[in-house]
């Protein structure tokens, strides 16, 4: 055991705050990002994007998780773009508001965006016809590469 863990322990354990989050084991987040619902269709070494589609009173929904390195947090919505040779597809998120939870276990940031959409770009991500996907946020873009289509036997 290094004495820097050691040391955190005994604070910890006097009730020092500071070092009872070092100590800390997110094992809720965890959990999460390991029972992902929904499909892969992009990852790079930044991050990966699932999404699940859901229809409420005629309205189609893309239900996106995210997982990154960074902290995906904003207060001003962000949009998502499908990117191929011929054209691009511009989406902006349902929501302003997006907030991030950050696993110290996988040291990795689990975000949930939700975008409307139309039946064309759903049928254009269930197939994948696009070559990369471009997550923009504030000033910052994190960008992911389109995920082989897995064919069911």
């Amino acid at each position: 055991m290094n004495i820097f863990r050691k040391k955190d322990e005994i604070l910890a354990s006097l009730g020092n705050m500071r070092a009872m989050k070092r100590l800390h084991v997110d094992t809720y987040t965890e959990n999460i990002i390991k029972s992902i619902s929904g499909i892969k269709i992009a990852e790079s070494k930044d991050g990966q994007f699932w999404v699940e589609f859901q229809e409420l009173n005629e309205t189609l929904f893309l239900n996106s998780t995210i997982l990154s390195k960074i902290d995906l947090k904003t207060f001003k919505g962000a949009k998502i773009i499908l990117l191929t040779e011929d054209y691009e597809i511009e989406i902006n998120s349902d929501e302003r508001t997006i907030e991030s939870d950050f696993s110290n276990v996988s040291n990795t940031w689990i975000t949930k965006v939700s975008f409307i959409i139309d039946s064309k770009e759903r049928k254009i991500i269930e197939e994948r016809n696009f070559e990369e996907l471009e997550y923009k946020f504030k000033t910052e873009v994190l960008n992911l590469r389109v995920v082989a289509k897995i064919e069911n036997s």
